[in-house]
């Protein structure tokens, strides 16, 4: 049962921070969002809602918006971090004085840092070296969970209490969660998937029929296996939500950001142009280039990656990931190669 003293905190004002802090809400009554906008906490704590990122929804009064950190953070018991990745660490460590130690952190972005290659779950480690991890992903858009639609989770952990203290935490009628110990792979689903969700959205505007869009599918779920065995992780975590779920969820939805700004591509206007019209972060972008140059260092074969690559950062036709696929290499259909002995499956 959940401790309803906890105290919990969330970093972030973007539409997945807001829908944690309100799922937390329905169960905790403290529970503290911080953002850099003052006008959008004082919606938050005056109209319990936040119209830029979940327009139409109301919040829990339970929720109260800060913009000091130190005030967000105090004495608090669990702490959700969803800040886009390109100012992961800048804030957690702005955030390392007022955390205590042994505390929860849980990270719910879905992107690598740029300049290491380091997942967000390392750089928890790295900034809050007392702290005991975690990873929350999945296919989650934030606007249907906003909307109670039935939803799905993974969280990722080595560590079993805070597994267990997360999914009470969570668990809702709407909102399942699932637990894992293979964190690196939860967190790898959740960071390759993006890419694929801009390769599927330009498709769809090119008019990409069915059988395209599941060859596309399966061949991206190959090449992400195949990345996470090369990072450490465990390829049978991508037959999982964290995996082939949110794969699909992202692939197939323009509700996915990433899908949005492929499918901008797609009909022609250039990188700049996607990004702008979206209004919002979309992961996928920086990431086609991180896992591209990565899996180049690492010798792992992803014709996609280096498709979309071409697109993206050197002006190639779209047609390009079509030709990738159809010209590649004709292994076998199922993939699954394990770290530890190299056996195939």
């Amino acid at each position: 049962m959940v401790n309803k003293q906890l105290k919990i905190a969330v970093l972030g004002g973007g539409s997945f921070g807001t829908v944690i802090a309100n799922i937390c809400a329905e169960k905790v009554a403290d529970v503290r969002q911080w953002m850099r906008s003052s006008e959008s906490a004082q919606e938050i704590n005056t109209r319990h809602k936040n119209s830029r990122y979940l327009p139409g929804h109301r919040l829990s009064s339970n929720i109260v918006a800060y913009t000091d950190l130190e005030a967000a953070l105090k004495g608090i018991d669990v702490l959700f971090v969803s800040i886009p990745s390109a100012h992961f660490r800048d804030v957690l460590k702005m955030a390392a004085p007022f955390v205590s130690e042994n505390i929860n952190v849980i990270s719910t972005t879905k992107g690598v840092e740029s300049t290491t290659f380091y997942m967000m779950s390392q750089i928890i480690s790295q900034e809050l070296p007392q702290a005991k991890v975690g990873v929350l992903s999945g296919p989650n858009f934030a606007k249907e969970i906003a909307q109670k639609h039935l939803t799905a989770t993974v969280i990722a952990s080595s560590d079993g209490e805070l597994r267990n203290q997360v999914q009470d935490l969570l668990h809702q009628a709407y909102f399942r969660i699932y637990a894992s110990d293979d964190i690196y792979g939860v967190e790898l689903g959740g960071v390759l998937k993006n890419i694929y969700a801009i390769a599927s959205g330009l498709g769809a505007a090119m008019g990409m029929g069915e059988n395209t869009r599941s060859m596309l599918m399966t061949r991206a779920l190959a090449e992400m296996s195949r990345f996470a065995v090369s990072m450490g992780a465990n390829p049978m975590t991508f037959l999982g939500l964290a995996g082939v779920g949110d794969l699909v969820a992202t692939c197939m939805s323009p509700l996915s950001r990433n899908y949005r700004v492929g499918y901008h591509l797609g009909k022609g206007k250039n990188l700049t142009e996607a990004v702008e019209s979206l209004g919002q972060v979309a992961e996928g972008v920086n990431t086609v280039r991180l896992v591209h140059n990565k899996s180049k260092e690492l010798g792992v074969y992803m014709p996609l990656v280096e498709g979309l690559y071409q697109v993206i950062y050197h002006d190639a036709a779209p047609s390009e990931i079509a030709n990738t696929m159809m010209l590649s290499e004709q292994g076998s259909d199922v993939e699954f190669v394990l770290a530890t002995n190299g056996t195939k499956f």
